[in-house]
């Protein structure tokens, strides 16, 4: 595999409250992940930084992360922690008060795919060539969307497209969406919505398929995005196959 991960705080913001990391265990198998934090007095870089900090330990701790169905209960459980973690966090420091991250969590063994959601950062996986969203954003136009009040294309210029309906470190218990992918993917492609926010998925597309390396291609896109303004922090955590 080859993969790189970057963040950048974009042409706007006066600082980065986004976390993102890979890491890579002795038995080949890979945790990514992408946190994009809110709240005042910085205390948002606090919350993303806790939640990937607390599920990189927690893999790196682990030998192997097992079969499919222990993976699954390792990710509810470590992602229940860090959830607590700034739970109380916001209790112990009342200014920090209202702080909290999206996840987007990616694990990759030889014999499964899984991703993790909360919030609206998003997760693709890559295959022949094209960009295919597996997560879905836990955002108010989002609902509207599904509940047929506005089409998609409304949805994009929404006044409240940012609202969330749900974040880690909100409550005491939050519920992650999983998802079970098949394995047979040439790419994964992880990112806070400052990218795609600024960038549809065919201009995503188009770069990951331009004949650059990992690192290129990822800081490729954070140029593009801040060029189209930079509105928000921009964080990409891309792995893919060797020759790919």
């Amino acid at each position: 595999m080859q993969y790189y991960y970057a963040t950048d705080s974009g042409k706007v913001r006066s600082h980065n409250e986004d976390s993102v990391i890979i890491v890579e265990n002795e038995n080949k198998e890979y945790l990514m992940v992408v946190a994009d934090g809110m709240g005042g007095h910085r205390a948002g870089e606090i919350a993303s930084n806790i939640a990937v900090s607390q599920l990189s330990k927690s893999f790196q701790e682990k030998e192997t992360l097992g079969s499919k169905e222990e993976a699954i209960n390792w990710l509810k459980d470590v992602v229940s922690e860090a959830n607590m973690l700034i739970y109380k966090y916001t209790q112990a420091y009342p200014e920090s008060l209202g702080m909290g991250t999206t996840i987007i969590v990616c694990v990759l063994t030889k014999d499964y795919l899984l991703f993790g959601n909360i919030g609206d950062s998003s997760g693709f996986v890559i295959k022949n060539k094209k960009l295919h969203k597996i997560t879905t954003d836990h955002t108010l136009v989002n609902l509207l969307v599904k509940s047929g009040e506005i089409t998609e294309e409304a949805a994009k210029e929404h006044p409240r497209k940012n609202v969330l309906m749900k974040a880690l470190g909100a409550t005491t218990s939050v519920e992650m969406d999983i998802f079970d992918v098949e394995i047979d993917v040439d790419g994964i492609l992880l990112c806070s919505d400052g990218l795609t926010n600024l960038l549809d998925i065919e201009a995503i597309n188009r770069v990951l398929n331009e004949d650059l390396t990992c690192e290129e291609k990822v800081k490729k896109l954070i140029i593009k995005s801040n060029n189209r303004g930079g509105t928000d922090n921009i964080s990409i955590a891309y792995l893919v196959k060797d020759g790919d």
